[in-house]
């Protein structure tokens, strides 16, 4: 048994949403009991008890987007053309970057970010994969990382026709092996979706082929969506559609299917996607990296879209996501008094529902039988914190570096900014000695 205590707990329960010294006790991977620190350290005496020393005890956070095969572009030369657009960037970079990819490389280039994820705070990430020399079995060594690093994880691989129907095949057969596969083993700790790029690399025989393989795996798809404009163009220009419509027409949108981005939909878009209940994970900082536009978040969030905030790759830190995210929408609409309440909805609430479509736990919420994925923050506040004001504090107050210690699924995996039972060094000595070698064949 564990207690987590002499904190103030974030509990993201309405019901009781700040505890101050509080304590969580936890038996194997859920949490039993919330309450005063020194009640619980007397009816649980045995108990290892962690002391956060004042600290803020907060459920762990959900990363709902996240490109772990971009590791090793970290620091690389590059030879290609200027980019003027996301598929010049795409072509130049990310799709020559994947092809270099080996097996081993697919399991490092997850390691390092899953470790970076843990120091920051994340406890749980969907990931969307892609390495076209390493298809088979890429999403099996993801997997093998996320248990070794103790990281909650639902995973996909990129199905696309980019490299022709032989790749493609194996795109959606790595899919549907590893979604059985996850089915089979019905553990919340690992989960598949079906991953799909994007339309404009998706042809209408591609889809169908998709759609019959994703029949009776009770999942949904995990699809970029009007990331880029010549994405919506090209969807218009061979179908006479938006690319929202086209997934809707095609029976792709459902209550476990991902779009992400959805910078270039029209309103009417955006009523199919409410219709259908489809998740929307909005990723700012990416956007802006690639100057792609701004997603209509605020419009979407009003229609009672289910938006979740991810970081895309660009980090691993979800609090810039959420930083930036709250400013980008001032800067756009010229309104400073915009994205309050939308952004923080959309991190602490909406990632949790997200998540909770996929496993049978609860997560994001520290209360009795959820599942104990847990942080501690090192935060001193200058001002009192209340259930009002929380969401202001974390915004201007900390980011994942100031995350103390990590808990996910009951286990310490990081304590006092130390990992634990994790060989950091070796791993990235090794990482270190693989990139280099994939920039040689970049």
């Amino acid at each position: 048994m564990l207690l987590i205590g002499n904190g103030k707990v974030i509990t993201r329960d309405n019901f009781k949403p700040i505890i101050d010294d509080g304590c969580i006790a936890v038996i194997e991977n859920k949490i039993v009991e919330i309450g005063i620190t020194k009640d619980l350290k007397n009816k649980y005496s045995d108990a290892e008890f962690i002391n956060a020393e004042g600290k803020l005890i907060m459920p762990g956070f959900i990363n709902t987007h996240m490109h772990y095969y971009s590791t090793f572009a970290r620091g690389m030369a590059s030879d290609s053309p200027k980019a003027t657009k996301l598929s010049e960037i795409l072509k130049g970079l990310w799709w020559r970057l994947d092809k270099t990819l080996t097996l081993e490389d697919v399991y490092y280039s997850a390691l390092v970010p899953m470790i970076d994820q843990v120091r920051n705070g994340v406890t749980t990430v969907f990931d969307h994969h892609a390495s076209p020399s390493a298809v088979t079995g890429s999403l099996f060594k993801i997997a093998d990382a996320a248990k070794e690093i103790g990281i909650r994880s639902n995973l996909c691989y990129e199905t696309s026709d980019r490299d022709g129907e032989k790749k493609c095949d194996e795109g959606i057969e790595e899919n549907v092996a590893f979604i059985k596969y996850c089915n089979n083993k019905n553990d919340d700790m690992i989960k598949g979706m079906f991953g799909l790029h994007a339309s404009m690399t998706i042809s209408d025989k591609t889809l169908y082929k998709c759609l019959d393989s994703i029949v009776n795996l009770n999942t949904g798809f995990h699809v970029h969506t009007g990331e880029g404009i010549e994405d919506a163009k090209d969807c218009m220009q061979k179908y006479g559609k938006g690319i929202v419509e086209r997934w809707y027409d095609a029976g792709a949108l459902c209550d476990k299917t991902i779009a992400v981005h959805c910078i270039h939909i029209k309103e009417k878009e955006m009523d199919l996607l409410k219709e259908k209940n489809t998740i929307v994970v909005h990723n700012p900082e990416s956007n802006m990296g690639n100057a792609v536009g701004v997603a209509p978040i605020l419009e979407m969030y009003k229609k009672g879209i289910l938006l979740g905030l991810g970081t895309d790759g660009y980090t691993t830190d979800m609090m810039e996501s959420y930083k930036v995210a709250n400013i980008i929408h001032k800067h756009v609409k010229g309104d400073s008094t915009v994205a309050w309440n939308e952004i923080p909805d959309m991190l602490f609430n909406n990632n949790r529902i997200i998540t909770e479509r996929f496993i049978d736990g609860k997560v994001g919420i520290l209360k009795e039988g959820a599942l104990a994925d847990i942080i501690i923050v090192d935060y001193n506040p200058p001002t009192p914190i209340n259930e009002n004001n929380i969401n202001s504090h974390l915004i201007f107050g900390i980011n994942g570096r100031s995350v103390d210690t990590t808990i996910i699924n009951g286990r310490v995996v990081m304590e006092n900014r130390k990992l634990v039972n994790i060989d950091e060094e070796k791993i990235m000595a090794r990482s270190r000695e693989l990139a280099s070698d994939v920039w040689k064949r970049f």
